[in-house]
């Protein structure tokens, strides 16, 4: 056994926690990042020992099992997490996978939601304490996922109904708000993510972070501070 940990896996090598990552290391949390995504029988940590897990973003399908058999060990591992209170964060296709583990429905949006776009605040909650009813994020995803039986809404946007929702120990966003500008030039240097999009959308989605990281980034510290708290409780429990 090792020692108490935060879990974070990823899915894509430049799916990075960013600034998730960076609030952790602010209370000196010991963590652990893994890609298991491809793996038939991935092999965890030791439950007992996780202070918290985090579910990254990834290009794949949610459900997407065949390709993946990792996924399907990952939504379990969420809903073990969930289940005894453990912290669990999940971002973009990590939203879909905890949503899906607790029983949603994953289905492919009519398009793309990539770039920028205002998400509507539905509810309130300490864990996503979003000043306003609005606020204009990064958005990157072709599917959507219904929102699990008992979760508060907290969130949604024109194009997708689940933004973000809480259920238990589990906070998930549907955006980006671990994305920095540094990371997102990761993103836009990485081909397989901007194969699709024209040189004026790029140009545009640099525009926006420019325009609206100032409002992002309070935000953000509020969400993943709150998370890294969270662990650090859990791991003084274990």
């Amino acid at each position: 056994m090792t020692s108490p940990h935060v879990l974070i896996v990823q899915h894509a090598p430049w799916e990075k926690p960013g600034r998730i990552l960076d609030n952790l290391e602010d209370l000196e949390l010991p963590i652990e990042v893994q890609n298991v995504a491809a793996v038939k029988k991935p092999e965890f940590p030791h439950f007992d020992e996780l202070a918290g897990v985090v579910f990254m973003g990834g290009p794949m399908n949610a459900t997407d099992y065949d390709k993946y058999p990792g996924l399907k060990a990952e939504a379990k591992l969420a809903r073990a997490a969930i289940g005894v209170g453990k912290p669990v964060l999940g971002i973009c296709l990590g939203h879909q996978i905890v949503a899906n583990a607790l029983g949603a429905k994953v289905t492919h949006a009519e398009e793309p939601e990539i770039g920028f776009s205002t998400i509507k605040r539905v509810d309130k909650h300490d864990y996503f304490a979003m000043w306003g009813k609005e606020l204009n994020v990064l958005q990157w995803h072709n599917d959507e996922v219904s929102l699990p039986d008992g979760a508060q809404l907290l969130a949604r946007s024109a194009a997708t109904k689940n933004q973000a929702f809480r259920l238990g120990s589990a906070l998930c966003l549907q955006f980006h708000l671990e994305v920095s500008a540094a990371l997102l030039e990761e993103w836009l240097d990485e081909s397989s993510m901007v194969k699709w999009l024209k040189k004026s959308q790029i140009a545009q989605i640099r525009e926006d972070m420019s325009q609206y990281d100032a409002q992002i980034q309070p935000l953000a510290e509020q969400v993943f501070s709150g998370f890294a708290a969270r662990c650090n409780t859990y791991m003084q429990s274990l």
